[in-house]
């Protein structure tokens, strides 16, 4: 009982303090979210409500896929809460952030070899968490993909969102999972329809309809479709290839003393290039993560030269008559609040 206590306590101080957002103005019409780990707030949303509900007891394993920034959200929840737990990740989870996994107390599965060519990257690591269910007497998935509380979770970023900046007129998402973009615009939409959500993807994702593919820049896109993902709350989608965002992420710190990962750099590339088209508008961007997990990598000139990103980037997108085209450093689609299905149609010369 008393190490529950004291568990309770320092989850309170610890994580509480990181899971909302900065507000930062980040141009004359350009706003940022700025998280410290953005993940955290569905992590801590989803097993607190599971004790509450009972589904998440003493002796319960918790077990998640995860790219890593969810992963680490639940790393951190677990550890402070004394639950065991399990993650199946990708070789997109480097050894640094591997190692802090483990140190947390994370028993970490990296799905390598055959079972990614074969199955691909979301669906192997799905197959290797149901054999990982298989062998528990009592497990919890959290199921980020599918998961309603995922969404749910981030209607206290809307109501922040509201509180620091009144109305505004834009909203620039990052789309992985489609949680943070969907429960945010959905909030805010119903108290403003005439916002926009601007999704920010990445070619070989079929998030949006663009052809499934390698994807260089992790964190966003997907290769499922995930069930919390709104299509209907899009007006435009954006793709970034990694060059791209790797040099608009050092273009954030470098220009504003955000020290951020490339889905942030992304989002307020695509932000950025929207208010000066709109000047009139207000436009706010989301930042997940910091960027101190990539400091060998996309804040390092070595490895940005040694893998050939310095390219600098096209200064607008290339606008798409269907998402099937997505291809290339930066290409925009308007989508205009249809489903899925209704734009995959369209290419196929249906009458939607």
């Amino acid at each position: 009982m008393s190490r529950t206590h004291s568990s309770r306590r320092a989850f309170t101080s610890v994580v509480d303090g990181h899971v909302l957002p900065k507000v930062i103005q980040v141009g004359p019409n350009v706003y940022g979210a700025a998280f410290h780990l953005m993940k955290l707030l569905p992590a801590q949303f989803i097993l607190t409500s599971a004790i509450e509900t009972g589904e998440l007891t003493e002796g319960t394993t918790v077990v998640e896929t995860t790219s890593g920034t969810f992963g680490l959200g639940l790393a951190m929840v677990c550890r402070l809460k004394g639950i065991p737990l399990v993650l199946v990740g990708d070789p997109a989870i480097e050894p640094p952030l591997r190692r802090r996994l483990q140190a947390l107390g994370a028993q970490v599965s990296i799905v390598s070899g055959p079972e990614l060519r074969t199955r691909g990257v979301q669906q192997a690591r799905l197959d290797r968490v149901a054999r990982f269910q298989s062998r528990l007497s009592s497990y919890y998935t959290p199921g980020q993909y599918d998961n309603p509380l995922n969404p749910v979770s981030y209607g206290a970023v809307a109501e922040l969102l509201l509180e620091s900046m009144g109305t505004f007129d834009a909203l620039v998402c990052p789309v992985g999972s489609g949680g943070s973009s969907s429960g945010i615009g959905s909030f805010l939409r119903a108290l403003n329809p005439q916002l926009k959500l601007i999704g920010v993807d990445t070619p070989g994702s079929v998030l949006f309809g663009a052809p499934a593919g390698p994807r260089q820049l992790r964190g966003l896109g997907n290769g499922l479709i995930p069930p919390v993902l709104e299509h209907t709350l899009f007006d435009e989608i954006h793709w970034l290839d990694a060059g791209t965002a790797f040099t608009a992420t050092r273009r954030l710190h470098a220009e504003h003393a955000l020290y951020m990962g490339p889905t942030s750099g992304a989002a307020h590339h695509v932000a950025r290039w929207y208010a000066e088209r709109h000047p009139e508008l207000r436009v706010m961007a989301l930042f997940p993560d910091e960027g101190h997990r990539y400091t060998n990598t996309v804040h390092n000139d070595v490895w940005l030269r040694r893998n050939d990103f310095l390219t600098p980037p096209p200064s607008a997108p290339r606008t798409l008559d269907h998402p099937a085209q997505a291809a290339g450093s930066w290409s925009r689609y308007s989508w205009q609040r249809r489903t899925r299905d209704e734009v995959v149609a369209l290419a196929e010369g249906a009458v939607v």
